[in-house]
């Protein structure tokens, strides 16, 4: 190839970036000297240059090196000039380096003029392989040497090194307004849940020689020393290798690897299969299935052989097919699949430099990554990675291992089986096991049935066991059952796949409400089968059309269907929330939206059956404003809902149907009939519980009232709580017009002029009185305790009607108006989503409680975004101090 042809190569390159790569594009805005640089020179003299593109400190240096590597890597994976190697090693020798100098920089800091001995940085993952990804977390383990690690004076070595590794980690992960370094998962080191991020090198040496689980082998594969005190780092490795690598081969651990093997198949259930939303890391057939093969390969062999023991992907297959252990067209086959997978996994990363494996599920998105990687469509693109995937799934399946046995009929035996599971209670659940034995039950009476259900239950047993109340959740996959007419397929759906069983569990461990739907309703488990559960939440106008009255469907019929559909598909936000698939936050929004979908189905079918006895209002309707979280579109699963009921249209009217009513009558019954419609319980169950106490005069007034005496009281008789309230009102239910009207005659009562100090003294004196009234149940009450969502409510609503300012429902776009204004510190957005988050996956894991039991803890912490609960708790406590404190300046004026 000529100059020309190589010159001219690379600017198509770089114009696929700037087309189709918007953080290529901003990055060469940035950098158009590298950008130049790379078409006239070539991709080795702009990864020169992006070696010296920072200035300042370490952190800000680090950041702007980043941003300037990965344009460099990008084009010249991009123009064909780097191999997939090359891209790797480039990232991971600048990870490295990063991580080496955010490490000096920390001790700097700490200890003025002292070295990084005795503290070593251990590499996992594909970092540990020098595979890293184009935007991917580094895996790390922290250790440290109590004799040699730099501290200060009477300072233990233990909390040096844990100040050290913060500063190092927050070094690299905390956003600027340059970018970030890199982002750092400490959660491979041993028992993440329970140990400080940072560990002592000998008691991590002691837990490998003795505690470490199977899968804690493959993992190790690819560690290497990075960064730091490498001596120190490589002398724990050297320790370990026992472990690691053993001369027997031990079958005992290649099952559980295979078994991990198939967890890992079985735990993401949406983009298994090749395709829009295929998951190009856990997919089947994917890049996850490639890296488990070649390691298991490598743990049956490498014992004896070290030339197997080659830590990335692409070195250890040739060497495997070398040595016999693989055929080589095998290798080679299995080779390029993970290049073009890889490869694959880079181009949607450089589109936005997001740590996403996912194929997007968008059309028109598809097709942008096809053309990043300089291919016709999706079509093609699909088409270039099928043949890779079914290679790599037939190579997996030949890993995943054949279930036989299961839970035996001996009584002693079987006790100690339940034992050993982990039944705190085995005589009770040898006795569940015993009657469900029996064939008394509907479900079990049949041999097929029978042999199912056998089959399934040394899964499902396994999957409960592992949860926070074993015994408990057991009785309630007893209910299940019991409850069954018949439950064959069930049972055959639950021990094929086994995520499904683990879902399951999830449920009936972690989330007591959701399992007592599933008991009332075992069916429900039918929409886990395919991804309907794990689809995005509604939003309001889906959830209406999702739940509208279809041609002559009874009103009865239409109340029971809603009350099914609704509970379906709260029963899915749900399992979402607790399978961490969502942000506890969308699904919030999920079930507001369900909430207004019912609201208007159920009020214009209640109308209908009104106005068929008493007839039409002339120019009247109702109106339905919705206040508190549902105005505030941040439902929980246990959330009332808080509605006015309104009414407009002439007062001295009387309807045209057989029996003619008056105004006031007409819409207060109407209203009544709005209410038993969404909160009645009917052969399907119940839906809500609606609260009026909001409306005008609380309980003494009437359930609904015109408009215009709706505005007159809150002008001349409504106290600040009232005004308050209405800060999160959103008309719901009514015509457009209607709405439209109801909604500027809302913010008109809001803007009108306040006297500043009686709206703080009023605020302040309702927070006390409902302190008095609703105490926190506990120190983990994100909710009523002191700098809970309440006083920051108060705050920000205080702040509204004092400045008359950002009248906005969502308390997030509340905030994020004041402080744009200057009235409130940006950070209470992040302190209203994390507590809002706690809030909502605590309504439905401890509906009772005040906080989660123990062993639920860490699942709470992973789905509020923690990396365990100790984290969680520390950020919440964070979170608290400074809504406390804003709340005592706000209401100090």
């Amino acid at each position: 190839m000529t100059d020309t042809s190589r010159r001219e190569q690379r600017a198509g390159a770089l114009e696929r970036a700037r087309e189709h790569a918007p953080f290529l594009r901003s990055a060469g805005e940035a950098l158009p000297d590298l950008a130049d640089c790379f078409v006239a020179e070539g991709s080795g003299a702009a990864l020169a240059m992006s070696a010296n593109a920072g200035d300042g400190d370490v952190a800000r240096r680090l950041r702007l090196e980043r941003r300037a590597l990965a344009l460099a890597v990008a084009l010249g994976d991009l123009a064909g000039e780097l191999s997939l190697e090359q891209v790797t090693a480039a990232l991971s020798d600048f990870a490295d380096r990063a991580i080496d100098l955010a490490l000096g920089a920390a001790v700097e800091q700490r200890v003025p003029g002292a070295c990084s001995a005795g503290f070593a940085v251990i590499a996992l993952g594909k970092l540990g392989s020098r595979e890293l990804n184009y935007s991917s977390d580094v895996d790390l383990i922290l250790l440290f040497d109590r004799e040699t690690i730099a501290r200060r004076e009477r300072e233990s070595p233990e909390d040096s090194a844990l100040r050290i590794a913060r500063a190092m980690v927050d070094l690299l992960q905390q956003r600027s307004a340059d970018g970030y370094v890199a982002r750092v998962d400490l959660r491979l080191r041993p028992s993440p849940e329970a140990t400080p991020i940072v560990l002592p090198v000998e008691a991590a040496i002691s837990y490998y020689e003795s505690e470490a689980l199977p899968w804690e082998r493959a993992a190790f594969i690819r560690a290497r020393a990075a960064a730091g005190d490498r001596t120190l780092g490589e002398r724990f490795l050297a320790e370990i290798q026992p472990f690691i690598w053993r001369r027997a081969v031990d079958f005992g651990a290649v099952e559980e690897i295979r078994e991990i093997s198939l967890r890992i198949r079985d735990h993401y259930a949406r983009g298994q299969r090749l395709g829009p939303g295929y998951d190009l890391k856990r997919g089947i057939g994917g890049i996850r299935e490639v890296e488990f093969y070649t390691q298991v390969q490598q743990l049956i062999h490498g014992g004896r052989d070290p030339a197997l023991r080659a830590p990335a992907v692409l070195d250890a297959l040739p060497v495997l097919a070398a040595a016999g252990r693989l055929e080589a067209e095998e290798a080679g086959r299995l080779a390029e699949a993970y290049r073009r997978l890889r490869t694959v996994e880079h181009r949607l990363q450089m589109v936005a430099d997001q740590q996403t494996h996912r194929l997007p599920e968008d059309p028109a998105e598809l097709a942008n990554v096809a053309a990043l990687d300089g291919l016709g469509g999706a079509d093609e693109l699909l088409a270039s990675l099928e043949p890779q995937v079914a290679f790599v799934a037939g190579r997996f399946d030949s890993l995943l291992p054949v279930r036989e046995g299961g839970l035996s009929g001996d009584p002693d035996r079987l006790r100690a089986q339940l034992d050993d599971l982990g039944f705190g209670e085995p005589e009770s659940a040898a006795r569940l096991v015993a009657t469900w034995r029996s064939g008394r039950l509907r479900a079990l009476r049949s041999p097929a049935a029978r042999g199912a259900f056998e089959a399934m239950l040394p899964v499902m047993l396994k999957a409960i066991a592992a949860g926070p109340e074993p015994d408990r959740a057991l009785n309630r996959f007893a209910d299940i059952v019991e409850r069954l007419s018949s439950g064959i397929n069930l049972f055959r759906l639950l021990e094929a796949q086994p995520q499904l069983a683990e879902v399951t569990s999830l449920i009936l461990s972690y989330a007591p409400a959701l399992g007592d739907q599933l008991a009332r309703r075992p069916e429900l488990l039918d929409g886990l089968i395919d991804a309907s559960s794990f689809a995005a939440p509604l939003d309001p106008a889906g959830a209406a059309k999702l739940l509208a009255r279809r041609p002559d469907e009874s009103y009865d019929a239409l109340l029971d269907r809603v009350r099914r559909t609704i509970g379906e598909r709260r029963f899915a936000l749900g399992v979402q929330l607790i399978a961490g698939h969502r942000d506890p936050l969308e699904l919030a929004e999920g079930y507001a939206a369900l909430a207004e979908g019912a609201i208007v189905t159920l009020a214009e079918a209640a109308t209908g059956e009104f106005q068929a006895v008493h007839g039409r209002i002339a120019g009247g309707e109702l109106l339905v404003l919705a206040l508190g979280r549902l105005g505030g579109m941040a439902l929980t699963h246990a959330s009332d809902l808080d509605l006015i009921f309104l009414y407009d249209g002439p007062q001295d009217a009387v309807s045209d149907g057989a029996r003619p009513l008056g105004p006031a009558d007409y819409f207060n019954r109407l209203a009544r009939r709005v209410i038993a419609a969404l909160s009645v319980a009917t052969a399907a169950g119940p839906l809500y519980e609606v609260d009026t106490r909001l409306r005008p005069e609380g309980e003494k007034g009437m359930l609904a009232v015109h408009v215009d005496a709706f505005a007159a009281y809150q002008r001349g008789e409504a106290w600040t709580w009232e005004h308050m309230a209405l800060l999160r009102a959103r008309p719901v239910f009514g015509s457009i017009g209607g709405r439209e009207r109801l909604a500027g005659l809302v913010g008109e009562l809001l803007a009108m002029e306040r006297d500043g100090g009686k709206v703080r003294a009023d605020a302040a004196e309702m927070r006390e009185q409902l302190a008095q009234h609703k105490r926190a149940c506990g120190p983990l009450d994100v909710k009523l305790g002191p700098g809970g969502l309440v006083d920051l409510e108060f705050a920000v609503h205080t702040l509204q009607l004092t400045h008359r300012t950002a009248f906005a429902p969502r308390l997030e776009d509340a905030i994020a108006q004041l402080a744009k204004q200057g009235l409130i510190d940006p950070s209470a957005d992040a302190d209203l989503r994390l507590l809002s988050r706690i809030l909502v996956t605590s309504r439905l894991v401890a509906p009772d409680r005040c906080e989660p039991e123990e062993q639920a803890r860490p699942l709470v912490a992973r789905v509020c975004g923690a990396a365990d609960w100790p984290a969680l708790i520390a950020e919440h406590d964070a979170a608290r101090q400074r809504i406390g404190t804003l709340w005592q300046r706000v209401k100090a004026g």
